[in-house]
């Protein structure tokens, strides 16, 4: 009998993200955004069957009786938590475990901005942490929601599917719902929750127009709202945030999300070069007028990335490039790496071998031309073409 114990705490041990069960496959482990095989045989449909019962209590198995898949958390006293989903493939069941520290970080130590602490102090308004999937969106709402239980003394409710990290009441007051089992829905529970007096409200992903509407209204009204998308960038969560809606919407969708919006965090995740582990890349939007005029005009809305280049110094802005100049110039990431996650890679090599224009000080920072971080020359600095 493989024991699911066992596997989560090897998984812990391996510093794994994440864990991948199937039939006819053995456990597969990823590791720095790598998937690692792991040396136990391949497994057989009786051990999904066994592993899904260590992992499930009995209501969760007729939920996944009845709708072939199941979102939930695990707790392993002494190691870690988990979230899990189980579903079926090719008739059988299929697994992956994604390992919640039990510590949450800090700002500093995700090596995250830290305009995010600023951002996080907001008293009102709509927070977006938006990144694709595994990018490390939870683990920055986590943070964050860190920074106001210690420093505000305010209500805060999460509703969340399911709830990853688990936070204690410091000078904040803490209400953590889970999806399935404290209520139906996202949408079933924000209907209520402005009757429930939060200060803060984190909603774990926004997935339909109903949860963005109550979300912008919690907004708008004197709360603050922390959430995600599945979006790359800022430029694209505007645009995801209005497509929610039918086109005649689409005007008042922009005022209001412009009246609304504080701060949109965007992350990639990118492999360190000097050891294990990843580091992320992130974009920061702050809502200034400039970019609340280029939210409500579509015409305008294309110089938002504009917009965050030239806001560093300001605003504490700055784009992913930037952010992977950075990271670059401390010798966290590769250059092939960075160049892999740059959104205008053949700018990006051209910046990094010098060829820039002369007017444009808005890198200053990021290149190391700037006290404000060190310099280094980079462990694979690219050789000149010329």
């Amino acid at each position: 009998m493989i024991n699911l114990n066992a596997l989560l705490k090897e998984m812990v041990t391996l510093r794994a993200s994440d864990l991948h069960l199937k039939v006819d496959a053995p456990p597969v482990f990823r590791i720095d955004g790598e998937l690692k095989r792991s040396d136990i045989g391949p497994l057989d449909e009786e051990d999904l069957v066994d592993l899904a019962s260590q992992a499930l209590d009995e209501n969760q198995r007729k939920t996944l009786d009845s709708e072939l898949g199941i979102d939930f958390a695990l707790m392993v006293p002494g190691v870690a938590r988990f979230r899990g989903n189980i579903h079926t493939q090719r008739g059988s069941l299929a697994m992956t475990f994604r390992c919640v520290p039990m510590v949450i970080p800090t700002i500093a130590e995700l090596h995250m901005p830290p305009v995010l602490e600023e951002i996080a102090m907001k008293p009102r308004g709509l927070v977006l942490v938006t990144g694709t999937v595994g990018s490390g969106k939870s683990t920055t709402l986590a943070a964050m929601i860190d920074i106001i239980n210690e420093k505000k003394n305010s209500k805060v409710i999460t509703i969340e599917d399911p709830i990853e990290y688990l936070h204690g009441d410091k000078k904040g007051f803490i209400v953590q719902r889970e999806v399935g089992e404290d209520t139906p829905t996202y949408a079933a529970a924000l209907r209520h929750v402005l009757r429930q007096d939060p200060n803060v409200i984190l909603i774990g992903e926004i997935r339909d127009e109903e949860t963005m509407s109550i979300a912008l209204t919690a907004a708008n009204t004197g709360h603050l709202v922390l959430t995600t998308l599945h979006t790359i960038d800022a430029m694209q969560t505007v645009n995801r945030v209005i497509s929610f809606y039918p086109p005649h919407q689409h005007k008042e969708i922009r005022f209001l999300l412009a009246s609304s919006l504080q701060a949109i965090i965007s992350q990639r995740l990118v492999r360190r070069a000097k050891s294990n582990g990843r580091v992320p890349a992130a974009e920061i939007l702050i809502c200034t007028a400039a970019i609340k005029d280029y939210i409500i005009e579509p015409e305008k809305t294309s110089l938002i990335r504009t917009a965050i280049q030239e806001g560093f110094t300001e605003y504490g802005m700055q784009t992913f490039d930037q952010s992977l100049m950075r990271l670059y110039k401390e010798e966290m990431i590769s250059f092939e790496d960075a160049l892999a996650h740059a959104s205008n890679p053949s700018e990006f090599d051209l910046r990094v071998r010098g060829i820039e224009a002369t007017s444009d000080k808005t890198w200053n920072v990021f290149e190391g031309r700037d006290s404000a971080i060190v310099t280094g020359s980079g462990p694979n600095a690219p050789r000149s073409r010329s």
